[in-house]
Parts: C-alpha cells; structure tokens; sequence
C-alpha cells in the first residue's frame, strides 16, 4: 500500500503515525494491498482557498477528500468470476487536512491534536470510499465506523502490534 505524505503546513505532524493509521484504516476496511493513497497536509489559506473553490463555502475546513478511481465492487459467483477475486490496484485519492483548524478543534473536544488529526483522516478515508454523511442513516453507518476504526488503530497503537 502507497501512502504519501506531503506536510505544507508548516506545522510539526508525526507523518509516521498519520501513515500508521491510514494504512490501518485501509487495511480493515479490505483496501487493495496496491492501492495508492495521499494524504496533504495545508495552511489555512491553501484550506481556505480549496473549500471555496471546490465546496463554495467561505472559510478553512478541517478535511476535504478528493477521490480518483472509483471502486468497483467485486462482482460474485453466478457472474462468472471466482469468489475471492480482489479490486485492482487504485488510486483512492487525496485526503486534505488541516493542522491549525484540527488543533482548535481538539481543543475544543479536550483531546490531543494528533487524536483529532487522526479522526479527520479516518473520516476523509472514509469519504474516499464511498461514505458519506449526507442523510441521518448514512452518518451513523459512517460514523460508527469511523470510531470502530479509530479504537481498533488504538488498540494496535498501545500493544505496538496488529490484533490477532
């Protein structure tokens, strides 16, 4: 799996946690051991600048996802392909997020601002793969799942090892 990181920032992130947890997130979530991940770390300004432009709304954001190659689901027996037949390689997308709003916002939540990093990124993967949150059903499934993750990624974080 291809995870890149590019902090513009400005702002000191410990990458390799933010990739630790992409990976897992993306691993649970039976990604494509190929796929191509990004993950984009920006200023408010250049925040600002990408929601005006791509959602219309003034101001930062916290993340934004940009998906590349949509997913396909795995066509199953009956249609003649085998049962464990694997999704290609992709390019998922990028994931935009944004330090300085993160930071306030932990503090607002009484959580670290590597936590809320976390969650944001979790949440942009999420998007990246069809979740959404558009209507109440929706944001339950995808926020249920944003916090199993999140406690699973955890979990792995504090016995340095994957679950068995």
């Amino acid at each position: 799996m291809s995870i890149e990181v590019a902090n513009e920032s400005g702002v000191d992130v410990d990458e390799p946690a933010l990739v630790a947890l992409a990976r897992h997130v993306l691993v649970e979530l039976g990604v494509h051991p190929l796929a191509e991940l990004s993950l984009l770390l920006v200023d408010e300004k250049a925040m600002t600048a990408l929601h005006e432009r791509w959602m219309n709304e003034p101001g930062p954001t916290d993340v934004l996802a940009f998906p590349m190659d949509e997913l396909d689901p795995v066509p199953r027996s009956g249609r003649g392909v085998e049962e464990d037949a694997e999704p290609p390689p992709t390019l998922l997308g990028d994931v935009v997020l944004c330090p300085e709003v993160a930071r306030r916002q932990a503090r607002t939540a009484g959580h670290a601002a590597e936590d809320e990093l976390h969650l944001l990124a979790t949440h942009g993967i999420l998007h990246l793969l069809g979740y959404d949150h558009g209507e109440p059903a929706q944001e339950r499934e995808m926020f249920r799942r944003q916090g199993e993750l999140l406690a699973s990624a955890r979990s792995i974080g504090r016995s340095g090892q994957e679950p068995a």
